[in-house]
């Protein structure tokens, strides 16, 4: 086992106090965060073990989201226990069926299994967003920004940061203030789980805010770890819209603000944290952020990326690498 899926020496204790004592602890996951996941089995019952050490993650949000999508109707995992001082939390365990390994073991299942997601973001756009922090301006441009910060140095190139950033605010100036619904940010194939009752189970939605609908449409259809063919992408847009309304210009636009930061973050987690493997996914993350650029209402930040970043230095730079 890789010394850094070794579980903390004070998880056995915790698991005493929370019922869970003498069960295996399996390693389970790491993600791009601190945090780390393990499969806690004792007999024929499991649960996950959340590690997020709390001088680098601060696990309240991730309660509190949790709590807020139950309370809702939506299935995030129920908190079973939680100790906050040394980071841990036991979670109910969704299993194994994620979206999108279930997806590449039977494609023909693609297409309903998207509908599926589909149709619970219809939901979740009709509920309350239990007064989440606004996905506002600032957060866009904070977001946005990972782009000249850690993408252009990395592949050699100045960045006009001061007008990159007036670029955005008057692209994004039309939606911003649209603030109505719960937006989960990281909304895709990997954090969908397919349960055992035929729900859909939620994941890694800590970062939660209350923004624009069109966010977590771009975040499933426009997916940076899988193809999503474009006639799925097309199908599952006009079935969202059969149910709540649909902004070509707004879905163009966080799918660039999205993307570029997507670019930039793999950058850092490759720069910063020595995760190399992000890299892969530069190139079809290019390919989303080509397509959003040319959408009219993209004009301002087309116009920078022409001026500022040349083709050989956006997925070509990563194909040839």
């Amino acid at each position: 086992m890789a010394a850094s899926m070794i579980p903390p020496a004070h998880a056995p204790a915790f698991l005493d106090r929370a019922g869970w004592g003498g069960g295996a602890i399996l390693p389970l996951a790491g993600d791009a965060s601190f945090r780390r996941y393990f499969r806690v089995v004792r007999g024929a019952d499991s649960a996950v073990l959340m590690d997020a050490p709390p001088e680098h993650e601060d696990s309240r949000p991730f309660l509190a989201v949790a709590r807020h999508l139950e309370k809702i109707g939506f299935r995030a995992p129920r908190i079973l226990a939680e100790d906050l001082e040394q980071g841990l939390i036991l979670l109910e365990d969704f299993g194994d069926a994620r979206m999108k390994e279930v997806i590449e073991a039977d494609p023909v299942a693609e297409t309903r299994i998207y509908a599926q997601a589909i149709d619970l973001l219809a939901d979740l756009h009709g509920a309350a967003n239990g007064g989440l922090p606004p996905y506002d301006m600032a957060v866009y441009q904070r977001e946005a920004g990972l782009f000249p910060e850690w993408y252009m140095p990395a592949v050699g190139l100045e960045a006009d940061a001061a007008n990159y950033a007036a670029a955005w605010d008057e692209a994004l100036a039309p939606i911003a203030r649209d603030q109505s619904i719960t937006v989960l940010r990281d909304y895709h194939a990997e954090n969908i789980m397919l349960l055992g009752d035929g729900s859909l189970g939620l994941l890694d939605f800590q970062d939660a805010l209350a923004g624009h609908p069109a966010y977590d449409l771009v975040s499933l259809l426009q997916d940076a770890r899988r193809d999503v063919p474009e006639a799925v992408e097309a199908a599952m847009i006009a079935r969202y819209a059969e149910r709540r309304p649909f902004d070509a210009a707004a879905y163009a636009l966080l799918g660039a603000q999205r993307n570029a930061k997507i670019l930039g973050i793999f950058t850092r987690l490759w720069k910063r944290d020595g995760k190399p493997r992000y890299l892969a996914f530069q190139p079809r993350v290019w390919g989303y952020l080509e397509r959003d650029l040319a959408h009219p209402a993209l004009a301002p930040v087309k116009a920078w990326f022409d001026a500022y970043v040349p083709t050989e230095k956006r997925a070509a730079h990563w194909n040839a690498a």
